[in-house]
């Protein structure tokens, strides 16, 4: 999938406060359960949910925009449930945020995916609020970017420091 993977998202979109949203979180939590899946092997949603207390009808919800976005795979019946449709080292951390929340930049102008020029800016190369929101969004982007689902889920059992995930000096 490419990098710009939740860039459908129309300009109007706009207006979180700059976090991860629930869905988001929800969703990445979801994602390190499967990647701890054994492969070919599915997981319910209902034990999912249970063992990362996130709500089952806004799981399924959010799997299934995952399984649009090719994400994971559904099977029905049994023996059925979710599973990973890559390796987890194949998927990005970036892409599934951006598949479920859209742009990582903080306001339109500094998105590389849905741009949009401020109506109230002057002359946005020397805007410091849009110069700032672009180094903002380049240092969110330079973690989940290089961070695979499986990098994600090895931390998470480790406890290691993230400054050794993505090789920056601690």
């Amino acid at each position: 999938m490419a990098a710009n993977e939740g860039a459908a998202r129309s300009a109007s979109s706009y207006g979180s406060n700059g976090m991860l949203t629930k869905k988001a979180k929800y969703g990445l939590k979801a994602m390190v359960h499967l990647a701890g899946v054994r492969p070919g092997e599915t997981a319910l949603v209902a034990d999912i949910a249970a063992s990362n207390h996130i709500p089952k009808k806004f799981l399924d919800a959010i799997l299934g925009e995952l399984r649009n976005a090719g994400f994971v795979h559904s099977k029905k019946g049994k023996g059925g449930g979710y599973m990973l449709a890559r390796p987890p080292e194949d998927i990005g951390v970036g892409n599934i945020v951006r598949v479920l929340d859209g742009p990582l930049a903080p306001i339109q102008c500094a998105s590389k995916t849905v741009y949009r020029r401020c109506d109230d800016c002057v002359d946005e190369t020397r805007c410091a609020v849009r110069l700032v929101m672009l180094r903002a969004r380049e240092a969110i982007a330079e973690v989940l970017d290089k961070t695979s689902l499986e990098q994600m889920r090895r931390l998470g059992a480790s406890g290691d420091d993230v400054h050794q995930l993505v090789g920056a000096e601690a």
